[in-house]
């Protein structure tokens, strides 16, 4: 009896227990589909890696004897759509029975149980033996607690995988080093050559651009150097251990104009689309560390694991939690239009011209560019977080929905009222030149507050703060500012007010 699996774009797992036995009977199948190019406009370098890891994914379980059908965008057998692929080749095999892995967007695992409703034939999923935690595992954590706060997670998780521990304890002494992990990078850790693949996809483009697909962004069609295969992922990944490594705690949270990458490890978009499994990446980073102790301090690694074991499974566990109602919040009733300088970078703000610049330029910015810098400026511009999500989900070669919702919609624009995040992401230009050299070349002043040269994210903040203190006249852990806006003069707020209120109608002039 033939049984059908299905294999989604970012279930490239090879090591899931589906591949490790040929079984004749058992037709694999993988498709590049409109469906999927299409529910949102993507990033051109986030289609192209994606396409390149489906084809490696399925050369290798071809060659490694798996009965697997794959159709590029362009194969005239491609239906596009994802019930009529998996009905077409349920009859073409008539396989008795129907299989696929549990997907991680919300939107994909009502269409599966729909389409799955509809069937003739017997179907089941299975877990796709990736993530460290169930999806129900987060909510079953924190039931009956008021908040969901992640540091008691990670810490369980810690504990749950003995991670990190000894006798109980955490490693160190410490569970957090977070506050060892905010240094500003001023060339003092040299860093390594970045490692590239310079990878001619020209082909790729090609067949998007024939297939009609809509994307934006730049891409480098004969120097294309993300990893998309198995073997490049772990090269990066034993990269990471041996140059960056050393430095990553210390200046995860540091932004520079001449370093896009820093020391952080690249292997999100290697996670995400499952080719590296989080356990995968933990044990190896642990591995190098505990040979290397010597050399590299705790804070370095901590801060490492603290990002993929607890917030990323946290994040993930929020999305299963919360979802479908999570993808409507907004909580503070925003809805000012996403500014034109999004889709071109081009604005005299030096700190949002290279975060969005590098994020259409390479598909990439860390962390604390896309929180502090650009979500930063959204939220306080007080834009539709429709539009904030839309733009992060296509522009990053990392973004999913699960892992991207709940980063955008709740710990960067606060649209979810505090189920993230206990206080908004939100800060005047001192944070972001302490955090990094944008304001030295800008044409803003960061310590002006007021006339045509002053940084217009401090303006900005004054007012979101008095536009929005209603929500939280009762959050303990926005009293301090709270108290330093009452204390403002009328006159200067008003002055602020005013200005903000320019940038905010006009943005692209600024």
């Amino acid at each position: 009896m033939k049984t059908l699996r299905l294999v989604l774009g970012d279930q490239l797992n090879q090591k899931h227990s589906w591949f490790q036995k040929v079984d004749e009977n058992i037709v694999y199948i993988m498709a590049e589909m409109r469906q999927e190019t299409d529910y949102v406009k993507h990033h051109i370098q986030k289609v192209v890696a994606f396409f390149l890891g489906m084809r490696s994914f399925s050369e290798d379980l071809k060659a490694k004897g798996h009965n697997f059908i794959y159709l590029n965008i362009t194969d005239e057998n491609n239906p596009q759509d994802l019930e009529q692929f998996i009905k077409k080749y349920l009859q073409e095999t008539s396989a008795k029975k129907f299989e696929y892995q549990l997907p991680d967007e919300y939107r994909l695992d009502e269409q599966l149980k729909r389409i799955c409703n509809n069937l003739e034939v017997e179907s089941q999923a299975v877990d796709t033996e990736h993530f460290y935690t169930e999806r129900d595992e987060l909510q079953n954590f924190f039931k009956g607690k008021k908040q969901l706060i992640m540091e008691s997670f990670y810490r369980m998780m810690r504990k749950k995988h003995d991670i990190m521990m000894v006798n109980g304890q955490p490693d160190g002494g410490k569970w957090n080093y977070d506050q060892s992990n905010r240094k500003k990078w001023k060339g003092q850790a040299e860093i390594p050559r970045e490692l590239g693949f310079k990878k001619d996809v020209s082909v790729v483009i090609k067949e998007l651009e024939d297939s009609g697909v809509k994307t934006f962004g730049e891409i480098e069609a004969k120097n294309f150097s993300w990893p998309t295969s198995r073997l490049e992922c772990l090269s990066v990944l034993t990269y990471f251990c041996e140059e960056l490594l050393v430095h990553f705690g210390d200046y995860q949270d540091a932004m520079h104009t001449q370093q896009k990458y820093l020391f952080h490890s690249r292997v999100s978009f290697a996670m995400n689309s499952k080719i590296l499994s989080p356990k995968e990446v933990i044990d190896t980073v642990l591995e190098h560390y505990y040979e290397h102790a010597n050399q590299i301090h705790i804070s370095q690694v901590e801060g490492f694991i603290r990002q993929i074991l607890g917030w990323r499974e946290y994040m993930r566990g929020i999305y299963w939690k919360e979802m479908p109602e999570y993808a409507n919040l907004n909580k503070l009733e925003n809805h000012n239009p996403l500014p034109n300088f999004f889709w071109t970078g081009k604005t005299k703000m030096n700190c949002l011209s290279h975060a969005i610049g590098q994020s259409l330029t390479d598909a990439y910015a860390h962390h604390i560019q896309r929180l502090m810098i650009i979500g930063n400026y959204a939220l306080l511009t007080q834009v539709n977080p429709d539009e904030v999500d839309n733009w992060y989900l296509g522009v990053y070669i990392d973004a999913i929905e699960w892992v991207e919702i709940t980063n955008t919609r709740g710990m960067s624009q606060f649209a979810d009222g505090g189920i993230v995040a206990t206080k908004p992401y939100v800060s005047s230009g001192n944070y972001i030149n302490k955090m990094s050299n944008y304001c030295g070349d800008c044409s803003y002043k960061h310590t002006e507050k007021l006339g045509e040269n002053a940084c217009p994210f401090n303006a900005l903040y004054w007012n979101f703060l008095d536009e929005k203190k209603e929500h939280f006249k009762n959050n303990n852990r926005m009293a301090m500012m709270m108290n330093l806006l009452n204390k403002k003069e009328e006159r200067e707020l008003r002055a602020l007010k005013e200005r903000a209120q320019l940038i905010i109608a006009g943005p692209d002039g600024f």
